[in-house]
């Protein structure tokens, strides 16, 4: 009987993934209303789709367009989902385009962004300014910096005079980051084994790392990681990030930016240490398991396994997956016994915020694309 039941929620998996078609198409002045899980920035349409098949359970959206009269809310893009994949309800609205996640079709994982967008500002994420001549040359300088995934350009009429032709390079995770990691009784959290984080070929190095020591203030952002190694490997990606401590007991990463002194205090329970960038780390956080640690959140789907070892390397031979829980058959709920959690985070460039500037100009790097293909113009 127990063998028959989880046959059928298998199938019942396998019919719903197969039941969603590859759906490309844009509706232009068609809502989906309803239904949202989350709302994020986006300059257009198509990079609010490729963000909905980046998000684990975002079947379809509406993106809120530059010509959107009715509020201030341009450049909002909505997930959404239901339990049949498609939209309960369609109705015409004027200023949105609504579209469905690539997740069924063969796309990119890092898909190439060329456009760029006229009088468009990715406001925040800035982690260093200079001047160029032009957009093209900050979209170049932003290419050539492995740390920039967008930026910002400020063109030569712009009003105040002083910050003219002052490019804007800014910052997103291009490594997958959980949502919540805590301890929790009788399960085992991990990566899959595919997990690139640095894009380049380097040597390998040992990074340096301080046992029960903290290195208070300067915080520039706080993260959940897994382990010192991990929350090691956050701040050598990070273009600001001069030291880090990891908290053990709460899981927390402190990113830190200092250029002019480095204050050790004694505190058991902290890791602290320096980034690595000109060198691979060793990347054994990856191939670590972590017993009675829950990765929360970011959930792609969950199927009934035996043992962590083939939740793992179920993981590691999806493509999409990047991270996974599983729930021993000692859990306190037998309901949630055997489940494996596939999982996954957005890792494409995605500006925090997106708003309207006169005489500016924003784009992507072109480092996904072939050949760093020409920009495409988006006037807005």
């Amino acid at each position: 009987m127990e063998t028959l039941w989880i046959l059928g929620v298998l199938l019942s998996i396998c019919s719903l993934s197969f039941s969603q078609e590859c759906n490309q198409q844009l509706l232009e002045n068609v809502d989906f209303p309803g239904t949202d899980i989350k709302f994020v920035f986006s300059p257009d349409a198509n990079h609010c789709q490729q963000l909905c098949t980046q998000h684990p359970s975002c079947l379809y959206f509406t993106f809120i367009r530059a010509d959107w009269t009715k509020d201030n809310g341009h450049f909002d893009c909505y997930f959404k989902k239901s339990s049949s994949g498609q939209p309960n309800v369609r109705t015409p609205l004027q200023g949105v385009t609504s579209g469905f996640s690539l997740k069924p079709c063969s796309s990119e994982p890092q898909p190439c962004l060329p456009q760029l967008y006229h009088n468009v500002d990715f406001f925040g994420a800035d982690y260093q300014t200079l001047f160029t001549a032009d957009y093209d040359e900050c979209q170049r300088a932003c290419t050539r910096d492995p740390a920039c995934q967008f930026f910002t350009f400020i063109n030569g009429v712009f009003t105040p005079e002083r910050i003219r032709y002052k490019c804007h390079l800014k910052f997103s995770w291009s490594a997958p980051i959980t949502s919540i990691v805590e301890r929790k009784t009788d399960v085992v959290s991990g990566f899959s084994h595919n997990t690139e984080i640095t894009q380049e070929v380097k040597p390998a190095c040992e990074g340096k790392l301080f046992p029960s020591t903290d290195i208070p203030g300067n915080d520039v952002v706080v993260l959940p990681a897994a382990s010192p190694e991990h929350c090691q490997t956050l701040c050598s990606v990070h273009p600001v990030c001069t030291f880090f401590s990891f908290v053990s007991n709460k899981f927390e990463c402190y990113l830190k930016n200092n250029k002019n002194e480095l204050v050790p205090k004694s505190k058991e329970g902290v890791t602290s240490g320096l980034p690595a960038r000109f060198c691979q780390l060793d990347n054994s956080w990856v191939k670590a398991t972590y017993e009675g640690v829950d990765f929360g959140g970011n959930d792609i789907r969950y199927e009934l396994m035996d043992d962590a070892d083939t939740c793992q390397r179920t993981c590691s031979d999806e493509p999409t997956c990047q991270f996974y829980t599983y729930v021993n058959t000692n859990f306190f709920n037998s309901d949630y016994r055997r489940r494996c959690y596939l999982k996954r985070s957005i890792t494409m460039p995605a500006p925090p915020k997106v708003t309207k500037l006169a005489n500016v100009v924003s784009g992507f790097q072109l480092r996904n694309c072939v050949n760093s293909a020409p920009h495409t113009d988006v006037l807005t």
